[in-house]
């Protein structure tokens, strides 16, 4: 069997719940399918970080973190922190600008009994993580806002085929071994050579996927279509700033965007983050759902069964992902779901279902 090491980075406002919990339900998990156990290493990271280290992501954190096999990193609330720390990059992007984590893989899965405003939903945003229209990420050094006057700001939109390239082969991959569809968001009406472009390449890397479905609707008419009928929709690929909108959006069409799981993720590094923020407003209340981080490190645990070939690791996943359908299911779940549980209630009800699977 294999060990493996994982980064624990609880982050701000209720990652420091949110996390561990996560960290619970993958311990039952790994031992029901009979895996070695994880080797669980906290490093520093936020709020705390900047308190004790005076940075917000400590240069031993992305030390520590090229030595592991993944990790699991929790919201932060980067809005917060007292200046100079504020105005810099925020700490996922930090991380996922120095790992160049270019594959945001974000579903969004309606539950059963799981308050979807779109039943059957199932589907997968496979977002561009590095160049598009966030301007912290898509220059080398510096960023791709700035004033040339008090009075005048400029943002550039970064598209290179490259990265497009890459970011296409990842979704007609996931198609494959999905529902062998394909989607690409874009605004080349408008915004002709850039998203037209990221259009264009996507459309050249499908013909090497022959049995692949493809169709491709503008930003604008996307979000209509996914109000309406977001089940019909298998892999959506667009670039950063689409692809975060959509993400929200598909989230709360399942049910909520506190059961919204992500993986950001480059061909030898990869990271569990849940979708939503910090929500400092109901930090150490125990009433967050853990739900979006809990899938979003069974998804690091799919992606390392992958790359290793690790059936054990890749069981352990899927007992993640029927553990949290079996509680939805039996009415556990926390209030934005319409239920009572509390974080650790639900947390306590994945692991049970766990051990009884």
């Amino acid at each position: 069997m294999t060990n493996y090491s994982l980064g624990v980075l609880h982050g701000d406002g209720i990652g420091p719940e949110i996390v561990p919990a996560s960290v619970s339900v993958l311990d039952a998990a790994i031992a029901a399918a009979g895996a070695a156990a994880i080797d669980w290493v906290t490093l520093p990271l936020g709020a705390a970080a900047i308190e004790e280290h005076g940075t917000a992501v400590p240069e031993q954190t992305l030390t520590a973190l090229a030595a592991l096999d993944g990790w699991l990193l929790g919201p932060h609330d980067s809005a917060a922190y007292p200046e100079p720390h504020r105005s810099k990059l925020n700490p996922s992007g930090t991380i996922r600008k120095h790992f160049d984590l270019y594959a945001n893989i974000r579903p969004a899965k309606s539950f059963e009994r799981g308050n979807a405003i779109v039943e059957g939903t199932d589907l997968v945003i496979v977002r561009e993580n590095t160049q598009g229209f966030y301007a912290d990420r898509s220059t080398y050094a510096g960023t791709g806002e700035f004033m040339p006057s008090p009075d005048v700001a400029i943002a550039l939109g970064i598209i290179t085929r490259p990265a497009v390239e890459r970011i296409a082969r990842s979704a007609f991959e996931l198609a494959m071994r999905r529902d062998k569809r394909v989607t690409i968001v874009h605004k080349a009406n408008v915004l002709k050579m850039t998203t037209g472009l990221f259009r264009d390449v996507c459309r050249e890397v499908a013909k090497d996927y022959p049995e692949v479905a493809l169709d491709d609707f503008h930003i604008d008419a996307m979000t209509v279509h996914l109000v309406r009928r977001a089940n019909a929709f298998d892999v959506i690929v667009t670039e950063n700033m689409f692809g975060d909108i959509l993400s929200d959006l598909a989230g709360e069409i399942a049910g909520s965007l506190g059961i919204a799981p992500s993986i950001n993720s480059s061909d030898t590094h990869a990271m569990a983050q849940a979708a939503h923020g910090s929500a400092p407003d109901i930090a150490g209340r125990d009433i967050a759902n853990p739900i979006a981080m809990i899938l979003s490190s069974a998804m690091l645990l799919d992606w390392l069964a992958a790359k290793h070939d690790d059936e054990k690791l890749r069981d352990a996943a899927r007992r993640v992902e029927a553990g949290v359908e079996s509680a939805v299911r039996a009415g556990v779940s926390t209030r934005d779901l319409g239920g009572t549980a509390s974080t650790s209630g639900f947390t306590a009800a994945v692991v049970d279902a766990i051990r009884a699977a």
